[in-house]
């Protein structure tokens, strides 16, 4: 017993009401259920609640009406990057039991505003950092692995998903949970986010351009004859500028989504047509 109060008050920064079994299990039960139950109305909410009631008993022992209190106040609005957001489920846990313990300083009000506080910021690191860089680079080397359809490609990028994603998500949700409020105080202060979200969108740029030049296609079918002679344009353009109409799609693309406010179906549906009619006009080859 006392060997498990040593672990849990290593791991919750002096609350002695969580063990790390406890810990662990709303570790998976954030982890599992993150995006279940997913709502306009509180979106990410009811997991926090989930991972609470399942070691409410952990905290409040037979203690039914603060259960509840404690689950209620999490039924408001709650939305962050799910992976490098397990800092903030973590935090809302190591709080909650500072507050279980005793802690007047840790008020309900407290506890939401914190929440609220944090989501949005590891919401942009983690979209920069995860969506925008570490999943297109993994999805780009498990394309190179497939390209006739092996089972390769999916193989590796789950492999490699999850070996990156299980022990850095444990390390946030654990540090969160150990150091409660404080833990995000580091990367939050002196310009750390700011830097480091945007190298993120710069290495994501340049991924997502390498991604698009590898494995777009926008092959020109216009020929020039002239008796024995015969040009193809394309072979001139690739000669100049390799994949230059890619690139010139791209910024059209640009230009329409963000300059026009073209939703991606009504863009889709353009580039369809105009694949279409240029199949058929032999302006654009297979």
């Amino acid at each position: 017993m006392a060997e498990e109060k040593t672990e849990a008050t290593e791991l919750t920064g002096g609350a002695t009401k969580l063990s790390k079994k406890a810990t662990r299990r709303a570790y998976w039960d954030w982890m599992f259920w993150n995006l279940s139950m997913q709502n306009f109305e509180r979106m990410q909410g009811p997991a926090i609640i989930k991972m609470l009631g399942d070691i409410r008993e952990d905290l409040y022992p037979g203690d039914k009406e603060s259960q509840q209190e404690m689950l209620e106040r999490h039924e408001v609005f709650f939305n962050t990057e799910p992976y490098l957001g397990s800092i903030v489920p973590g935090i809302v846990l190591g709080m909650e039991a500072s507050k279980a313990e005793g802690n007047d300083d840790v008020t309900p009000e407290f506890i939401n505003a914190i929440k609220t506080a944090l989501m949005g910021p590891f919401a942009g690191i983690g979209d920069s950092l995860l969506p925008g860089t570490l999943i297109p680079i993994l999805l780009s080397i498990a394309l190179g692995l497939c390209p006739n359809g092996e089972l390769t490609g999916p193989l590796f990028y789950v492999v490699a998903f999850l070996a990156i994603m299980l022990p850095l998500t444990w390390f946030l949700f654990s540090y969160g949970v150990k150091a409660g409020a404080n833990a995000a105080e580091l990367v939050l202060s002196g310009g750390v986010k700011d830097k480091v979200t945007r190298a993120a969108e710069v290495v994501g740029l340049i991924v997502v351009g390498a991604i698009v030049a590898a494995y777009t296609k926008f092959n020109i079918g216009l020929v020039y004859t002239s008796g024995d002679l015969s040009i193809s344009i394309a072979d001139i353009l690739d000669s100049i500028f390799p994949a230059l109409p890619v690139l010139i799609l791209s910024f059209v693309t640009y230009w329409l989504m963000v300059k026009k406010n073209w939703g991606a179906g009504k863009t889709m549906l353009l580039f369809l047509a105009i694949s279409i009619i240029g199949y058929f006009t032999t302006i654009l080859a297979v």
